[in-house]
């Protein structure tokens, strides 16, 4: 009896070990393979990453850390505490959803202070770094998003020829509307055809009521932009330039209209579009536009 217990037993503990033994191979299947990186307390590190970072976290106090204020795409890394001895990390997040990890080491003089993580994956015998999800994107990973819109901007197709804006020798026109994945990509255009420069201060998407009686209350939703590409903040004088903006996808009743609003900074030049429901669902599907999608 003691020696059909002590197989029952010996079974069991060799199940355990052998589905644990298993589990541990899934997790490095799924290995994020980290850069070795060395700093010092002297000097600063210069990462350079190919895309805006969204969002950085150290793995100890012996490291600090910040984004440079002109070039978000910029992170300086150096060490708080002068000779460490241990092992330490930190983890970045692009704004194109790019994961990156980080050993880090102490050296009073470390060979590189500046990397050029584009030049290093290009050059490297490295992985594509990991993809993560944005709340506000939902199921579309960024690099996807990114390549939408990317791929509008650079086609510069206007399809819609009907809604427009213009004064004082500036132009607000929207050359298109997309849709993928439950977002609406707007691409749009500004025309400078005056003699001083256009700054944008910024750009508002409102659903509003059509213009009803003076009694009536105008009720207005306020549509959060998500994203836009690329920034656009100065049309110089006699050029034009035009981005594409995301927004969740969303109707609108026959008594309502989405406004686009583009204020000029220090100025009176503002512009106004005005959208229709049939300009909505009229959208055109990216995958209509034959766009090379790489999930």
């Amino acid at each position: 009896m003691n020696i059909i217990r002590s197989t029952v037993l010996l079974v069991l503990l060799v199940g355990l070990f052998i589905k644990a033994f298993a589990q541990q191979s899934d997790l490095e299947k799924g290995r994020v393979e980290p850069y070795r990186l060395e700093v010092t307390y002297n000097k600063t590190t210069h990462l350079i990453f190919p895309v805006s970072i969204r969002y950085a976290d150290l793995g100890s106090e012996l490291l600090t850390a910040g984004i440079a204020e002109d070039a978000q795409n910029v992170l300086r890394v150096k060490a708080a505490v002068k000779d460490f001895s241990e092992e330490t990390n930190f983890s970045v997040i692009t704004k194109d959803g790019q994961f990156y990890n980080f050993n880090v080491t102490y050296n009073g003089y470390p060979q590189t202070l500046n990397y050029d993580l584009l030049k290093m994956q290009q050059e490297g015998d490295r992985e594509e770094p990991k993809n993560v999800q944005f709340e506000e994107l939902g199921f579309n990973p960024p690099s996807l998003t990114e390549t939408v819109m990317k791929t509008i901007y650079q086609q510069d197709r206007r399809y819609i020829r009907h809604i427009g804006s213009k004064s004082y020798g500036v132009q607000f026109i929207l050359k298109g509307i997309f849709v993928h994945n439950g977002k609406f990509y707007f691409h749009t255009e500004v025309k400078n055809k005056s003699n001083v420069p256009y700054l944008i201060d910024y750009c508002t998407f409102k659903i509003v009521d059509k213009q009803v009686g003076k009694r009536t209350v105008s009720q207005e939703k306020q549509v959060t932009l998500l994203r836009e590409y690329p920034m656009m903040e100065i049309v110089s004088d006699e050029s034009s330039a035009s981005n594409v903006s995301l927004l969740d996808q969303f109707t609108i009743s026959d008594d309502q209209v989405l406004k686009i609003a583009l204020y000029e900074k220090n100025g009176g030049r503002n512009q106004v579009l005005e959208i229709e429901n049939s300009d909505l669902v009229n959208a055109k599907s990216v995958s209509d536009m034959k766009i090379k999608i790489s999930q």
